[in-house]
């Protein structure tokens, strides 16, 4: 974190704290081969004591292929690998105070090749119904903001165009 000196135009001068990020975070929506259904984690977080559904998330490595690294995460949260990755959007999640950034992408193809290697991550993994993803959000069953931006925009942008 630090805090910077900020001139806006406007000539307001002003300190703001700033929270810094060290490494990118990627996420993806994982559909099935029809399109019809998407692979969700139900897991706790434990900074806001809730639960909820969430899609595949993490870190990239420093100097790792973004691709790659959420290829890895899907793997090791999920026990999927997908067939195909490519990028739906990139995106600055705390804009106003933080540089953290956010690369969410559609996997597809995905094919089970054993249990999650990473049990910390989720209690369950389940296909969920694509219809079903504004009802569960509606009702507050997907609450993390990497999640939601994901899947609405997958569901806003991408099956539209």
């Amino acid at each position: 974190m630090s805090l910077d000196d900020v001139e806006i135009p406007g000539d307001t001068r002003f300190e703001h704290h700033v929270v810094h990020f060290p490494r990118a975070s990627v996420t993806a929506v994982v559909t099935d081969d029809d399109g019809s259904r998407v692979l969700l984690l139900w897991r706790h977080r434990f900074i806001t004591d809730s639960w909820g559904w969430e899609v595949p998330a993490g870190w990239a490595d420093p100097g790792e292929d973004h691709a790659d690294a959420i290829a890895r995460e899907i793997e090791e949260e999920t026990g999927y690998r997908p067939a195909e990755i490519r990028p739906m959007t990139r995106y600055n999640a705390l804009s106003g105070i933080s540089d953290m950034q956010f690369t969410a992408f559609i996997a597809s193809g995905a094919r089970r090749i054993g249990p999650p290697t990473d049990h910390s991550e989720s209690s369950r993994v389940e296909w969920i119904q694509l219809a079903e993803i504004p009802k569960l959000a509606a009702e507050g069953q997907i609450h993390d903001g990497p999640s939601l931006t994901a899947l609405m925009y997958y569901l806003a942008v991408e099956r539209h165009s």
